[in-house]
């Protein structure tokens, strides 16, 4: 580890649009149950984003720095830490405080612990070559998977979740996923490898360029809201009555409501989208078709074994979404080319370029 003292980070500094910068903060200290880690690479959540633009609807504890989907290598550990050692190459779970005592923690979840800090907003994170990590978050990255791939797992347990965990696709299904951002591509691959008949992924006009990388990659059909009646499309889909399950991938109160009106009676309705407006509409098509809604929030320690596995394998592999490699002083441009839609996806290489 370098004997500096100080370190680059990308600070949220203040609640307003675009009291995000480049500054100079210490090198994280470790406890016993930590270690530190030599960030490798970072991608550049859809969260971040929006903490940029000030449009998030969750609390941030500001200053903070920004980035909880990384990749790195141990370069010390506390005097507790048995698990691993300096060398080791890791990426990490995203509850950096949880309370070891609360039901849901006892129980493998972790995320719902009402007291839960993540990276990136409630304590510092990886944007920076140093990252303090709690020994409990860890987990080891494959032999053959690069660096840059390991830091995408975080969104791709986010979508395993939502698909895999709390989603009842079966072979042959019509799957309908709204909103074409990273964790909608992801959700739109992992249906497909649960063996969906039709993935139809739906965005907008501006989204053109993410509904080329769907069909290009996993989406049997997608479409642009704006252009296509979607309801009326999927009379010709399946057996006509609508999609087996809709992901919302979107967040948007519109998309829940398109939700409801394209899924089929006793069908399922999956919300892992953020979106903070009011919904301003009735719950009650919902209701009339019996359908099932739920939510879904984060991942689970058994969720980050099976992805890293299956990307491993090359059976998932978010690598398409990744639109722009970048040093640390590119941040901002990243973020606005995500913003733009210019990319889907930009990772950050805090400490320069990596091994493959």
């Amino acid at each position: 580890m370098s004997a500096r003292q100080t370190m680059p980070a990308v600070v949220h500094y203040a609640l307003e649009k675009g009291a995000c910068e480049l500054r100079e903060v210490p090198v994280p200290q470790i406890g016993p149950h930590d270690v530190l880690l030599q960030t490798a690479a970072v991608g550049v959540c859809g969260s971040d984003v929006h903490q940029y633009y000030n449009t998030h609807s969750w609390t941030v504890n500001v200053p903070v720095v920004l980035g909880h989907e990384f990749s790195g290598v141990v370069v010390a550990v506390g005097a507790e830490v048995r698990g691993f050692r300096p060398g080791d190459r890791v990426v990490s779970e995203t509850a950096a405080v949880v309370d070891p005592d609360s039901p849901f923690t006892r129980s493998g979840r972790p995320f719902l612990d009402p007291s839960r800090k993540g990276f990136g907003y409630g304590v510092d994170g990886a944007m920076a070559p140093y990252v303090r990590v709690p020994e409990r978050c860890l987990h080891r990255v494959p032999e053959g998977l690069d660096m840059v791939r390991a830091a995408l797992a975080e969104p791709c347990c986010v979508a395993y979740h939502a698909v895999a965990e709390r989603s009842p696709i079966k072979p042959g299904d019509v799957v309908i996923v709204i909103g074409p951002g990273p964790i909608g591509l992801l959700c739109a691959q992992i249906a497909a490898l649960r063996g969906a008949g039709e993935v139809i992924v739906v965005g907008r006009k501006a989204d053109g360029a993410r509904l080329e990388l769907a069909r290009r990659h996993w989406a049997t059909r997608t479409f642009v809201s704006e252009e296509v009646d979607v309801a009326l499309a999927l009379r010709e889909i399946g057996d006509g009555y609508g999609a087996d399950v809709v992901i919302d991938a979107a967040g948007a109160s519109t998309a829940l409501k398109d939700a409801v009106t394209w899924v089929r009676p006793g069908g399922h309705i999956t919300k892992v989208g953020w979106g903070p407006q009011p919904m301003n509409f009735s719950l009650d098509p919902l209701v009339q078709k019996a359908a099932t809604l739920v939510g879904s929030f984060s991942h689970t320690w058994s969720i980050w074994e099976r992805v890293l596995w299956l990307m491993r394998s090359g059976k998932l592999d978010p690598s398409p979404l990744v639109g722009r490699t970048a040093s640390l002083s590119e941040w901002e441009s990243c973020f606005e080319d995500m913003h733009s839609g210019r990319i889907c996806k930009a990772v950050l290489l805090p400490n320069g370029p990596v091994a493959s």
